[in-house]
């Protein structure tokens, strides 16, 4: 089956099986290696990306489902942007596994909420398990993000 999505901005044509999962398909045909494989099952958040604007679990999509998709994966979002200096400010980010699913996860949440509460952060985020920070780094990134009180 042939798919056409944009990633990143850019244009993709993958041929692939229409069921292969849209993370294998990230991973290993278009070398995009930020999605990780967590629990495959979607329950952790590891391998979230953007769908058209919307946090999905990478290892749960069919590539047939993602013709004409508009895909943002970590790659995609600037180094230099505010929310990737809040969390390097804040130290919120560990091991790395759950990382980019909590970035993106933050990244939809500020688009919807660019001043969300701590419950809408809790909320916003609640599809991405950490084991390493206990959450409290994590959310004080995303309410400094959103403040754009970075220190860099």
């Amino acid at each position: 089956m042939s798919v056409k999505m944009q990633i990143n901005g850019q244009e993709v044509h993958v041929q692939a099986p229409p069921a292969s999962r849209l993370l294998d398909v990230l991973r290993v045909e278009l070398g995009l290696k930020g999605a990780k494989e967590g629990c495959g099952e979607g329950e952790c958040g590891a391998c979230a990306v953007l769908v058209n604007g919307q946090v999905v679990n990478s290892c749960l999509i069919p590539l047939e489902q993602m013709d004409g998709a508009e895909i943002v994966t970590i790659e995609g979002v600037p180094g230099d942007s505010t929310l990737i200096q809040a969390f390097h400010d804040c130290a919120a980010a560990q091991c790395g596994i759950c990382t980019p699913g909590m970035i993106l996860a933050a990244t939809a949440l500020l688009a919807e909420h660019p001043q969300p509460t701590m419950d809408e952060i809790r909320w916003g985020l609640s599809g991405n398990l950490c084991r390493c920070t206990g959450y409290g780094r994590i959310y004080e990134a995303v309410t400094q993000a959103s403040t754009g009180d970075t220190h860099g």
